[in-house]
């Protein structure tokens, strides 16, 4: 259905003069541009109210996507850090997890081979 062209808005208005009479007509028109008038007016505030409301929402998003994202590059960061330049020698490890690393292979392994408890002395079971 497409727009009304002038012969048919013709007939509408004949049959309306026809149905209401030459006096109520006015009376229609009027009531009919008043309460067109109001519902523009509805819907331009509903509208406005409506996009105040997504702006207010839109902040704390904004805010929050933020966040998210700074905390994302932080646990990155922490789990794949940058090696340093300057330690290129200890094959990406800091000096303390170079010695800690050599500690834990040589105290985990007893001299046949099999693991044990540091705390644990590393005697050989008596056949």
């Amino acid at each position: 259905m497409g727009q009304l062209g002038f012969q048919e808005i013709l007939v509408i208005f004949i049959i309306a003069l026809l149905v209401f009479g030459p006096k109520k007509l006015p009376e229609l028109g009027k009531s009919l541009g008043k309460g067109l008038r109001e519902f523009k007016k509805a819907t331009e505030d509903l509208k406005s109210n409506w996009e105040d409301h997504m702006r207010d929402i839109e902040e704390p998003l904004k805010d929050t996507k933020k966040d998210l994202e700074e905390t994302g590059r932080e646990l990155k960061q922490d789990f794949h850090p940058t090696p340093e330049p300057s330690n290129t020698s200890n094959n990406g490890l800091s000096p303390e997890g170079k010695d800690s690393a050599k500690e834990s292979s040589t105290e985990s392994k007893d001299s046949s081979g099999k693991s044990h408890h540091p705390e644990e002395p590393a005697v050989p079971k008596e056949k």
